[in-house]
């Protein structure tokens, strides 16, 4: 089986989380073991302080579940690298260079996003910055795992 290594961004993680569909899908195919996901304590911190806006608490309580219990979910995902540093490079929002710096950092060769600001980039040095479907139409088969809704 192929084991690829990748960084999600924030809100390829809340869609997991808190909804089906591709998300949802990359996250089982990492649950089986064939999807690697590296992230850093900032991008964890981000997610669990995107899931605890108001805005998601109706959905929380109808998942019957907490912040809490979705962020050890996620912490069971990922590996976990130090924080890297990087030159400014999302020059319009400089809160995602994390995402950049955590893929440079442990040389991830896929972004998954749907952020604009960072797709807006598209490739930075070795980096491709693809949304949810543009990574499953090039890894899906590969990864062996049924796409859900």
């Amino acid at each position: 089986m192929t084991k690829v290594r990748v960084v999600l961004d924030t809100n390829v993680y809340i869609s997991r989380l808190l909804w089906t569909g591709l998300p949802h899908t990359l996250l089982q195919v990492a649950e089986n073991g064939n999807l690697v996901l590296i992230a850093t304590p900032a991008i964890v911190e981000e997610v669990r302080e995107v899931l605890a806006r108001a805005k998601f608490a109706a959905r929380l309580t109808t998942l019957n579940t907490s912040v809490g219990e979705l962020t050890e979910s996620l912490l069971s995902l990922v590996e976990i690298i130090q924080e890297p540093k990087v030159a400014p490079v999302v020059l319009q929002d400089p809160d995602d260079d994390k995402f950049v710096a955590c893929v440079i950092a442990s040389r991830v060769r896929w972004l998954i996003s749907g952020d604009e600001h960072l797709l807006s980039l598209g490739r930075y040095k070795t980096l491709r910055i693809v949304t949810p479907q543009q990574f499953w139409t090039k890894w899906g088969k590969r990864l062996k795992v049924e796409r859900t809704s």
